[in-house]
């Protein structure tokens, strides 16, 4: 009976000492957690919470969404102002009877019809001893050509910005996941508890990275193929109007050459 009794009073001594125990690690990872999770899971606190690291890379990030909006702005306001240019410039060459016409209605104009026209013009007056109307064509042409690639190369310039945003802004954002989940496996380590209250706000606050970098990424892209398609358009507007000037040059060349001979059916008839 002494020994039955001993082993109970054994049983209920490690049975209490059992509950202290559970009961003082449930305390202990009610602290932990308590003293570390974030009050504030907004994204501003998951942000003033996160590492340095990740908080450099939401800063990067940042940053290049608000270069991609304002490549988007200045560029929208360049290529509706120079489209609008173009199509009157592009009207007036094509209402032009000749060369000298359609030079005094774009004396002035400043845009790249206007460069156009000059270079036909100066080109006229380098040939003016040549007879060769194909190789005046030809000349005329390829100055054409040169300004409308240098232009086009003007009027891309700011887009490859957004190229480069829109295909490493992602891997910059998943890299600040990385990083940032790595640091809360090192906290689940410290801690000894995988509580799933102490493993969120890390996992939470790293994959606040990757939703800024789609953030910075999709806008992007878009921008770029917009910008892309809309420079293909303004390419197309000047290549009509170097279509425009090298048929009023053939227009004059024809008209120069018909010239002679109608002086020469006069005398005759005199």
């Amino acid at each position: 009976m002494m020994k039955l009794s001993a082993s109970r009073r054994l049983y209920q001594i490690s049975a209490v000492a059992t509950a202290l125990l559970t009961l003082n690690s449930s305390v202990w990872a009610q602290e932990v957690t308590t003293a570390e999770l974030p009050r504030d899971l907004s994204p501003w606190g998951m942000y003033q919470s996160a590492d340095w690291v990740v908080k450099s890379v939401m800063i990067g990030l940042l940053f290049a969404s608000l270069v991609t909006w304002t490549v988007w702005l200045a560029k929208s306001i360049e290529l509706v102002f120079a489209k609008r240019s173009a199509r009157n410039a592009l009207a007036t060459l094509a209402s032009a009877r000749s060369l000298d016409e359609a030079a005094r209605v774009l004396s002035n104009t400043k845009g790249p019809i206007g460069t156009l026209l000059r270079a036909a013009i100066a080109e006229l007056q380098l040939s003016a001893e040549g007879m060769d109307r194909e190789g005046i064509l030809s000349r005329i042409a390829s100055r054409l050509q040169r300004i409308e690639i240098g232009r086009g190369r003007k009027t891309t310039r700011g887009t490859g910005v957004l190229a480069t945003i829109g295909s490493t802004a992602p891997f910059v954002g998943l890299f600040g996941t990385v990083w940032g989940i790595m640091n809360s496996f090192i906290g689940i380590s410290k801690a000894q508890t995988t509580n799933l209250a102490v493993v969120a706000p890390g996992i939470a606050e790293a994959l606040l990275a990757t939703a800024f970098g789609l953030v910075a990424a999709i806008p992007a892209v878009v921008i770029y193929n917009v910008f892309s398609r809309q420079i293909a358009g303004y390419r197309g507007l000047l290549g009509d109007a170097s279509a425009e000037i090298q048929r009023l040059v053939s227009r004059d060349l024809d008209r120069r050459a018909a010239a002679p001979i109608k002086r020469g059916v006069l005398a005759a008839a005199e």
